[in-house]
């Protein structure tokens, strides 16, 4: 399995997908509020469909290579 960050790329969305307030300045960082203002909802649940793609092709080409010989000369 591959690492985003030291995370699966699903726990890294999910970090980063989640209304924060940042304690210094009270600003609050809601990721919903860019989707609605590009008019695009469903733009997480898109990213997390690829996120879930590219891990099942990965898994399946990795399954299909050749078993890796060390040759000692």
């Amino acid at each position: 399995m591959y690492k985003v960050g030291g995370r699966s790329p699903l726990e890294w969305v999910i970090d980063r997908y989640q209304v924060k307030v940042d304690k210094a300045s009270g600003i609050v960082n809601d990721p919903n509020a860019w989707l609605r203002e590009h008019e695009n909802p469903r733009y997480v649940v898109d990213l997390i469909r690829s996120l879930v793609t590219v891990s099942l092709e990965t898994q399946r080409l990795i399954a299909e290579l050749p078993n890796f010989e060390v040759i000692e000369s």
